[in-house]
């Protein structure tokens, strides 16, 4: 859980790196918070969590962005290449590169990422 609340913390952190323990636990949270708004939309119907449902997706779209882009950064390449999950089969490149281990040591985008998150 401190991994997803450090991501969320630097919400607009776009630069330094990220390791893929950071990456793959915000992506876990993620999804299992949204798969279970989406069971509670689907089971109750209400408005009010198809409200929250959305505000939740609106709200992690950026965050979520960010993750992706220092973890890209991890890898020594451009964040930028993490856009690449919006066009037609760009998501398996993007993939491929979330699963690699980053680059030891320090590369041009910062130091090595810590294995502990941030105090949340």
């Amino acid at each position: 859980m401190n991994w997803y609340l450090a991501v969320l913390k630097n919400y607009v952190g776009f630069s330094g790196r990220a390791g893929r323990t950071e990456y793959w636990m915000f992506t876990l949270f993620y999804a299992i918070v949204f798969l279970v708004l989406l069971i509670l939309t689907a089971i109750t119907r209400s408005v009010f969590i198809d409200i929250l449902l959305l505000l939740y997706v609106l709200g992690t779209i950026v965050p979520g962005l960010a993750v992706a882009w220092r973890r890209m950064q991890d890898t020594g390449h451009h964040g930028a290449l993490s856009l690449l999950s919006f066009v037609p089969f760009g998501g398996i490149v993007v993939l491929v590169f979330m699963i690699l281990p980053g680059t030891p040591g320090p590369n041009e985008f910062g130091p090595e990422p810590s294995s502990i998150p941030a105090e949340a």
